[in-house]
């Protein structure tokens, strides 16, 4: 069924997230515990009653009790209403970021942003700075502190900087037993057009750089979604945003789902579900719960 059959809401009243600014003089950083809220559960009395302890003698931590109600409402509810928790990544700094820093915004989206490169510094298709390598290797240790478990599933922009990210955010996932495989998605993308770091690179480059990775069926070997000319705006990225939260939604059985990338990505996905549209910080984790419900 298409996208157009369903709503996507992000659900509050879970993260301390719902009171993040919606401004640019804003970033969203990382924050303990992902910003989980302490707060009890419909299920947790049953949890308790299924061990036979009273409720005060049962250690079960935040996260365990909040990721048992999202399977619980999925159990318990009909096909036409999911829940899923993402947890998104924004890759970490880009060599594009640097260059922006350095001209100003209006001046890289006027000239700079369609260039590939300076002379310098090339960021068609743009890799991380060493500080973005340091910022996504840092993720890699959130996972187990505060009892943070890492997503179930985990998604990529196929663009570069993402890749990275996602490699060195989850390699004690990518390299464990059970290994997690992270999939490569075309709709993950950042804004389609025009600025070169966003003009991905072949299947080929991509399949013999991450071998570790599995990239979605119907990825074309060359990118033929980037326009020089056009530049894909937030109403059309948000449509395809959706596009891409009804395919996991339809296809991941998985409670929670790790999304990795980029700022306008975010942006669309914010737009997408409802949720207000603030800036995320390179290299932070940022959490959205999500209902898909089917239209009447």
């Amino acid at each position: 069924m298409s996208a157009s059959a369903w709503s996507f809401e992000a659900q509050r009243g879970y993260f301390s997230h719902d009171h993040d600014p919606e401004s640019w003089d804003f970033r969203a950083t990382t924050l303990p515990s992902l910003g989980l809220l302490e707060r009890n559960y419909p299920t947790d009395d049953n949890l308790w009653a299924e061990e036979g302890q009273a409720s005060e003698d049962v250690n079960h931590n935040q996260w365990s009790r909040f990721l048992r109600f999202i399977l619980h409402l999925n159990e318990e509810g009909s096909g036409d209403k999911r829940y899923k928790l993402f947890i998104i990544i924004r890759h970490g700094q880009g060599l594009h970021n640097v260059k922006e820093a350095e001209v100003g915004r209006e001046e890289w989206n006027r000239h700079w942003a369609k260039l590939p490169g300076d002379g310098v510094t090339t960021w068609l298709d743009a890799e991380l700075t060493p500080k973005g390598e340091q910022q996504a290797t840092e993720i890699s240790a959130i996972w187990g502190m505060g009892n943070i478990p890492p997503p179930q599933s985990v998604y990529s922009s196929p663009l570069r900087r993402c890749l990275r990210t996602t490699a060195l955010a989850f390699a004690p996932c990518i390299n464990s037993e059970p290994a997690t495989v992270p999939v490569v998605k075309d709709k993950l993308r950042e804004r389609l057009g025009v600025h070169s770091c966003d003009q991905r690179s072949s299947r080929t480059w991509i399949a013999i750089n991450y071998p570790n990775f599995e990239i979605e069926a119907d990825f074309v070997e060359e990118d033929e979604l980037w326009k020089a000319d056009h530049r894909e705006t937030l109403e059309e990225h948000a449509a395809r945003t959706k596009e891409l939260l009804n395919d996991i939604f339809t296809h991941d059985e998985s409670q929670s789902v790790g999304l990795v990338a980029h700022s306008g990505a975010i942006m669309a996905l914010f737009d997408a579900t409802g949720w207000k549209k603030v800036p995320v910080a390179a290299g932070a984790v940022y959490p959205l719960f999500v209902a898909r419900t089917r239209l009447t």
